[in-house]
């Protein structure tokens, strides 16, 4: 973990004047926090944060001179530091994110379309609570690269769905479920939902980075459509992901009604939506992440339909909030590091996987 103090101090990289007074001013308004430097491209910061040791950057991803995913690469050999990307609601913006994120950033947050909007009320407190979390992530756990084999299944898909797995995660989720989704088998009997915490736009390239490392296919949840054995389903940013029943088939729906606990996609309404379908094979995973979003629904499954939940451990979260709450309320069958989900599934699956028994 990064040794607490009571002042995070923090370089703000950004090739925009305009966007580094604005952040410069956000980050002043808070007492716990001081802007130690600037920088207006990569090779800049680089110097800068060797100079000035900052515990948190804030890096744009599009810049001169050096952009910020190669400047986020050098960073992280350079020195511990606790990186958040600024990025662009753009497709090119949002597949730079995923990667960067694979790297070892800790966060993202988004550019308005309108750049005058960052400096509102909303912006100023997302900016301040991100940089707090980043300050306290565990950086052990983004050090390394995840080794993630390539797509290889060349076999056919199971014929039915015997169980649904269903995911849910929010800070840290996106590099954590490289090391989930890529280790399923693609002729898993299986069906996959996930609810990932993250803007409309970005979500799709999420799926298209985890589809093109994993066995079963993954893509992103579209309204009406019928879910299938061998599929990941994530949920569009900025929509809730719904689970309902036409005769035997299960029928995705997405829905476009309030946030529910400040969330939209919300974990706990897909699952309270799972807990009318009748089915009950499935199995609860809460991983990474800030906030009790998935606990609710949990509970109401594993009362309902006796449902296997498995939570992420505290060590290897960079957010413990989400698996946390689960634990507490007493609704965990088993707690384990990240990268023993995927076997952890397996077994609850009935599935031997390198020499594990399936867990009765």
């Amino acid at each position: 973990m990064i040794k607490s103090s009571n002042i995070i101090r923090v370089l703000i990289v950004d090739d925009s004047p305009f966007i580094r007074k604005v952040l410069h001013d956000i980050f002043d308004s808070d007492p716990e926090i001081k802007v130690v430097g600037v920088a207006k491209n990569g090779r800049e910061a680089l110097d800068i944060a060797a100079l000035v040791k900052p515990d948190v950057i804030t890096l744009d991803i599009e810049m001169p001179v050096m952009n910020g995913l190669d400047c986020l690469k050098r960073l992280l050999k350079q020195g511990e530091y606790a990186v958040i990307m600024i990025s662009a609601v753009t497709t090119e913006g949002a597949k730079a994110t995923i990667e960067a994120l694979n790297i070892g950033a800790v966060d993202f947050i988004t550019k308005p379309s309108n750049i005058f909007q960052i400096s509102t009320e909303e912006k100023r407190k997302e900016l301040i609570q991100k940089v707090k979390i980043a300050k306290e992530a565990g950086l052990i756990n983004l050090s390394k690269k995840a080794d993630i084999k390539k797509k290889q299944f060349i076999g056919t898909k199971a014929p039915t769905i015997e169980k649904i797995i269903a995911i849910g995660t929010s800070t840290g989720g996106p590099r954590a479920l490289q090391r989930v989704i890529p280790f399923l088998p693609g002729d898993l009997p299986a069906a996959v939902v996930v609810v990932q915490h993250m803007p409309q736009g970005f979500t799709r390239s999420l799926a298209s980075r985890l589809n093109d490392i994993s066995e079963m296919t993954v893509k992103e949840a579209e309204d009406k459509e019928l879910m299938k054995a061998g599929f990941v389903y994530i949920a569009p940013g900025d929509r809730h992901l719904l689970l309902t029943k036409r005769g035997n088939d299960i029928i995705l729906r997405l829905d476009e009604s309030s946030p529910v606990s400040g969330h939209r996609p919300s974990f706990d309404k897909t699952l309270f939506s799972m807990s009318k379908i009748g089915k009950k094979n499935i199995v609860g995973v809460i991983m990474t992440g800030m906030g009790t979003d998935g606990s609710k629904g949990l509970k109401v499954l594993k009362e309902k339909a006796g449902i296997r939940i498995i939570a992420q451990d505290e060590q290897s979260c960079i957010v413990y909030g989400m698996p946390r709450t689960a634990i507490e309320m007493g609704i965990v069958d088993k707690v384990v590091p990240l990268e023993q989900i995927p076997v952890a599934i397996l077994n609850y699956m009935g599935v031997r996987d390198n020499g594990h028994e399936p867990v009765s």
